[in-house]
């Protein structure tokens, strides 16, 4: 069996962020969504399960960071080609995200950055595998 990542991550308003994601075009496992959480299919092994402030609070004694004024993490996902990094952020920064930082351009790798409606930030990024090393 394959591992998986389910990214948990609250959200204020979960209606609002569903609506963010399915304007960049992902989809939601209805089968983990209720009225509480919503379960966003990145890939066939990583989700992002998007939670309520009550019920995320069910999963953890500590205080809910505001991501609109902290860091609390860094969520980065590779694409196929440099076109696809900026065909997800254009349509996030469409549908209402902004731009979390300028984007980078090492030549092998290039990468852009948005924050969605929560304030959570999503790192994009393609490399160029033939110019990784082996180690």
């Amino acid at each position: 069996m394959s591992r998986s990542i389910f990214v948990n991550l609250p959200v204020k308003d979960l209606n609002r962020s569903k609506s963010f994601f399915e304007a960049m075009g992902y989809s939601f496992n209805p089968q983990f969504t209720d009225e509480t959480a919503a379960c966003l299919v990145i890939s066939d092994t990583i989700f992002a399960m998007l939670l309520t402030h009550p019920k995320y609070a069910q999963f953890t004694k500590k205080e809910i960071a505001d991501t609109q004024k902290t860091s609390a993490a860094l969520i980065c996902l590779s694409r196929d080609s440099r076109a696809d990094v900026d065909v997800e952020v254009d349509a996030a920064l469409k549908a209402g995200g902004t731009e979390a930082r300028d984007p980078e351009d090492h030549g092998f790798m290039y990468s852009r950055g948005y924050c969605d409606l929560d304030g959570h930030t999503w790192e994009i990024m393609w490399m160029d595998q033939t110019a990784v090393q082996p180690t």
